[in-house]
Parts: structure tokens; C-alpha cells; sequence
């Protein structure tokens, strides 16, 4: 794993809540996206408006958990890392089905888009994994 990787993760598994803040901002971002701007311009991106409707709405999902993560959670950070980043994860699997549903009426743009957003997300989704495992290795060596 590259230094600057590695740097990212042990910052984030000293403030853990910092993840939920980072993926909280991403998921309002996302859903922002997603239901003002594809889904007013949706002719130049090719996904049903409705659908892009209910990918933001479970963006917005994702933004609530992640903020009242960060806002309520003082400690045992790991399990919930794990649910928003297993919830990201199949967050992409939609995304890449609706790819392939939608394939014949995507734009390049479109297709742009959404290709982009899995790139990001399944980004984050490694980190998320990597810091919940680095706490894990921490709590474990503190209770021995």
C-alpha cells in the first residue's frame, strides 16, 4: 500500500468520526447531484428521472446515518464503519446494474457520471474497510 494511503488510514483510525464526516458529505453531494442537476438535465445523462430519484433519496439515507454517526458515537467505531461501508459497496452493485439495465439510452456523459461516482465511492469504501480493521487490530491489542 502506497505511503500516502497508509498516512490517510492511520490519520482516520485516530478520528474515526472524521470517515462519517467525509461520507456524509460525499452522500449529500452525491444525492445534491443526483436529484438537481442529472435529474433537471437528465436528456444529456440518459437515466430515468425516476430512478435517479431514488438514488439520491438513498444518498440522503446514507448522509443522515453517516452524520448521526458522527455526531453520536464516541467509541466502538468499527461495526459502523462496516455497515455504511457494505452499504456503499452495494450502493455501486446498483449502480452497476442500472449501468447495464440502462446501457442503450446512457450518454457518454452519463455513463461518465456514474462510472466516476463507483470509482470514488468504492475508494472510499476500501479506506472505510482499512480503518475499521486498523481499529479492530488496535482494540485487540489493548484487551490482551
Amino acid at each position: 500500500m502506497s505511503g500516502p494511503v497508509r498516512k490517510t488510514i492511520n490519520r482516520l483510525a485516530k478520528k474515526p468520526e472524521r470517515l462519517f464526516l467525509i461520507d456524509s458529505f460525499g452522500a449529500i453531494l452525491t444525492a445534491f447531484l443526483l436529484f438537481v442537476v442529472l435529474r433537471n438535465f437528465h436528456e444529456y445523462f440518459g437515466m430515468p428521472q425516476s430512478i435517479l430519484t431514488c438514488l439520491a433519496g438513498i444518498a440522503l439515507i446514507f448522509c443522515i446515518y453517516s452524520a448521526t454517526c458522527y455526531l453520536l458515537l464516541k467509541d466502538n467505531w468499527s461495526p459502523y464503519i462496516k455497515v455504511i461501508s457494505t452499504a456503499n459497496l452495494l450502493y455501486c452493485v446498483l449502480t452497476i446494474v442500472l449501468i447495464v439495465i440502462y446501457y442503450p439510452v446512457l450518454t457518454i456523459l452519463g455513463l461518465g457520471y456514474f462510472i466516476a461516482e463507483i470509482v470514488v465511492i468504492c475508494g472510499l469504501v476500501f479506506i472505510e474497510l482499512k480503518v475499521a480493521k486498523t481499529l479492530e487490530k488496535k482494540v485487540n491489542q489493548t484487551t490482551r
